[in-house]
């Protein structure tokens, strides 16, 4: 057990230059990567409950042949992405320190981006369809009368 504990806490590195400050910037890079992932995973699942209040309430919301399972689904997956990334990032980085170097993260802040972008198009585009839904079945039914 004793050999456990010390890998889990870790080796004791000696302060040199800014060896703590760079670690501790480390540390709170992680924690915004994994309040980010957190972010998405809870607007899914917040979206998911959307949809089971609709399903219990149908005159509540009408959300008929809605995307937001597809939706709720890739929110959660992107937030888990965006956690694992988050964590290879924060030991790699505490890693690339140990051997005294330092690697930029442009393909992490790049693909958030891009990710970010495609789920506000996607939402965009969702929201806009399910408009056009509800304006074709309200011309319908008041044709009818």
């Amino acid at each position: 057990m004793s050999t456990f504990l010390r890998w889990f806490r870790g080796e004791r590195l000696k302060n040199t230059g800014s060896l703590a400050r760079d670690l501790l910037a480390g540390e709170r890079t992680f924690l915004a990567w994994t309040r980010t992932g957190l972010g998405f995973i809870a607007l899914g699942v917040a979206l998911e409950k959307v949809e089971a209040l609709a399903i219990l309430s149908p005159t509540l919301l009408r959300l008929e042949n809605s995307n937001t399972k597809l939706a709720a689904g890739t929110l959660v997956g992107t937030g888990s992405l965006i956690v694992l990334h988050g964590t290879s990032r924060y030991f790699g980085m505490l890693k690339d320190l140990q051997e005294g170097c330092y690697r930029p993260n442009r393909i992490g802040v790049m693909g958030l981006a891009m990710v970010s972008v495609g789920v506000a198009f996607a939402g965009t585009l969702l929201v806009l369809e399910n408009d056009a839904v509800r304006g074709e079945q309200k011309r319908r039914e008041e044709g009818e009368r």
